[in-house]
């Protein structure tokens, strides 16, 4: 039985096992490889996405609890052409080093800015829980901070 849910705008349906992870079904079947496999057990957060517009780590999230549901990957973030506040900051402050794990970052700080546009620290240790393996956490806060401060979030 299908599966149908909403990715990056275009409505999909997806005929595979209803215990696959969201992760595997965005990457493999439909071959949105930005959002990253990490740690399998959403501790590191290389797999986030929006679901509904809330940050999701999606290599434990069975696809049957998202059907029906809206789903954003990094590969949807930008809009007609334009990055997203997020990535254009990463951009100018030059947050990644390796990269691999950037793309579950920007996820999940874009929707803590969308729900919290003027995040305070607190909140943002709180939110943010991602793992670098790169440590440029500093990096990270310091993009943070600036979005919060100076744009109000994305």
């Amino acid at each position: 039985m299908a599966i149908t849910l909403t990715v990056n705008g275009q409505v999909r349906s997806l005929d595979v096992e209803p215990d696959t992870p969201l992760l595997w079904a965005i990457r493999d079947t439909l071959g949105l490889t930005g959002t990253k496999f990490g740690c399998g057990i959403s501790a590191c957060g290389a797999c986030t996405v929006h679901v509904n517009g809330k940050a999701e780590r999606s290599c434990s999230l069975p696809l049957s609890s998202v059907a029906g549901a809206t789903v954003t990957t990094i590969e949807g973030l930008a809009q007609n052409g334009a990055l997203h506040a997020v990535q254009q900051v990463w951009l100018e402050q030059q947050v990644p080093q390796c990269g691999y794990c950037q793309s579950g970052m920007i996820m999940a700080v874009a929707a803590l800015l969308a729900d919290r546009p003027h995040a305070t620290d607190q909140e943002v240790d709180a939110a943010i829980t991602n793992i670098c393996r790169c440590g440029t956490f500093a990096r990270v806060r310091q993009a943070i901070q600036g979005l919060a401060a100076n744009q109000g979030g994305a």
